[in-house]
């Protein structure tokens, strides 16, 4: 099976070109195997490229424990990019279709290759029970939460797929990796979360970390860039655009009051290329 090797600022996926190949019989086992760093390709996960009536292409997305995701900002920057790329559809704005919703992605070339993309990441959803958790408030905001023996103050968002934001003095190696885990499956959260540890730097800039449900510390996230941004918003610690510093790069961020919809513009790059045996 032929796939490819991408990143989005450092978050990084293996993709499998599914208008040309049939798609893999059980992509949960094979997102565990290919993700793994020392016996199989190395990533964040795996996602699967696939036909989409009424759309460019559907972004399929399993992380590296196998578990399915709804939504991916990275993710679906760099399935952009391989569909205008590739040849499979070359317009200015895409669509591609996840997790039941589809996004329109507006692409940015040099030399006829995909280099940045403007995603319109639409609204974000504030309703507690449709995040999901049974923190309170719609969204939750500075709302206390229990993690091992620490308690902080969170704010719960989701963007297709659920966020806790927690805004830090520094984000520590300590508080992303003994903490995120278990703010990742607190009780409060029934389909896990995604956990970003944030710096304010000032009402423009953030400094992000992220302990994403199913893979672990990755080195970018589009989606809890996004739900940084809503975040800073609704506890007034930043403005509606707001450049989100990571560790694998750097990501804009606009959530537009005009009609609620957020925006995130970030690069899409291609590394490699090969064959996974059967």
């Amino acid at each position: 099976m032929k796939f490819t090797k991408m990143h989005g600022a450092g978050n990084d996926y293996v993709y499998v070109d599914c208008f040309s190949q049939p798609a893999p019989a059980d992509p949960a086992a094979l997102a565990r195997a290919m993700s793994d760093r020392r016996f199989g390709i190395g990533s964040d996960g795996l996602i699967l490229i696939c036909p989409a009536e009424g759309a460019d292409a559907e972004m399929r997305m399993y992380n590296a424990d196998g578990s399915y995701s709804e939504m991916c900002g990275n993710g679906i920057r760099c399935v952009a990019k391989f569909v205008y790329d590739h040849g499979i559809a070359q317009r200015d704005v895409l669509s591609i279709a996840s997790g039941g919703a589809r996004y329109a992605l507006e692409v940015q070339t040099t030399g006829g290759k995909v280099e940045r993309v403007r995603v319109d990441m639409g609204e974000p959803i504030l309703a507690a029970d449709r995040i999901p958790t049974t923190l309170l408030g719609n969204p939750p905001t500075n709302a206390e939460l229990t993690a091992g023996d620490r308690t902080f103050a969170v704010t719960s968002v989701s963007m297709g797929n659920p966020h806790c934001v927690i805004f830090v003095d520094e984000a520590t190696d300590e508080l992303v990796h003994r903490y995120g885990p278990l703010v990742e499956t607190a009780p409060e959260f029934p389909n896990r979360v995604n956990v970003e540890w944030v710096e304010v730097l000032d009402r423009g800039r953030a400094r992000q970390r992220t302990w994403e449900r199913g893979s672990g510390e990755t080195f970018a996230c589009g989606t809890g860039a996004c739900a940084v941004c809503v975040a800073g918003v609704v506890t007034d610690r930043t403005d509606r655009r707001l450049a989100v510093e990571l560790l694998g790069g750097e990501l804009e961020l606009y959530w537009d009051d005009s009609n609620n919809h957020v925006f995130m513009t970030g690069p899409a790059a291609e590394v490699f290329s090969g064959d996974w045996p059967d």
